[in-house]
């Protein structure tokens, strides 16, 4: 994921809203979202190049979603899949503050990233980068490719976009109005990553179009307070052509003791 906007209990109704666009090479092979046949209580994408995942939920309402840390200077060719870590997340039972700690190690041998794990009862950022790791408390968040609610245009508009909608409503098809957000940002608004000015101009919308590279699937994801999910995903094609949309509803087995 390139972008993912989070409301963490911001709602009274609606525990865990996320609104994330995953930007990616056209190229690169993917699935989109489908319960997994060897692990059929995770609903997740998949990258048929490297085999993990760029975001996801489970039946017993386990979280995870991870955007890349954009520093070309330091990139390492044969650094392991960061999507493993959303995986594993998905598909194991720790908790999430322990999960993090156990990959902690293995995690340093990744490139730059920003990882989300929730269970239902608490949600836990992490960064490789900054080497932090925290449980969040109630409120907006939003995570590019940066460190966690750096003020990017896109970060900083999406977040107040996000708080904007849902006072109004937790509607699935105003949060993905939001996503489609393709205004590219003045210049002197915009981070030095080290692609070059022309490319921080193209990545520095929340939906980016280029002929090989842009927005290819937006996810809409929306819980309650009774278990009830509901996670959508939209595909594009390169040019922002509108492509598959695909609809799942389900109710999570949440285990014992978590908020009914």
């Amino acid at each position: 994921m390139c972008l993912i906007l989070v409301g963490w209990q911001a709602h009274p109704e609606h525990p865990l809203i996320v609104a994330a666009n995953r930007d990616e090479f056209f190229a690169r092979p993917t699935e989109s979202a489908q319960f997994w046949a060897e692990s059929p209580w995770v609903l997740a994408g998949r990258d048929l190049e490297a085999g993990g995942t760029w975001m996801g939920i489970t039946r017993t309402g386990r979280f995870a979603a991870l955007t890349n840390y954009r520093d070309l200077t330091n990139l390492r060719n044969n650094a392991p899949s960061r999507g493993k870590l959303v995986a594993d997340f998905l598909t194991g039972q720790e908790a999430p503050e322990e999960y993090l700690e156990r990959t902690a190690a293995w995690g340093e041998q990744c490139n730059g990233y920003n990882l989300l794990v929730g269970d239902g009862e608490c949600l836990w950022w992490s960064s490789n980068v900054s080497g932090e790791r925290r449980p969040l408390e109630p409120g907006i968040y939003g995570v590019s490719n940066h460190l966690l609610d750096t003020e990017w245009p896109k970060v900083a508009g999406g977040k107040d976009a996000l708080a904007v909608s849902i006072k109004q409503s937790t509607d699935t098809e105003a949060l993905f109005k939001l996503l489609q957000d393709d205004r590219i940002h003045a210049d002197e608004s915009l981070p030095n990553t080290g692609v070059g000015l022309e490319w921080e101009r193209t990545l520095s919308p929340a939906f980016i179009k280029s002929p090989n590279y842009g927005t290819r699937s937006s996810t809409v994801l929306i819980s309650d307070t009774n278990g009830s999910v509901a996670f959508d995903e939209q595909i594009w094609l390169a040019g922002g052509i509108s492509g598959r949309r695909a609809r799942f509803r389900f109710k999570a087995e949440l285990p014992a003791g978590t908020r009914a």
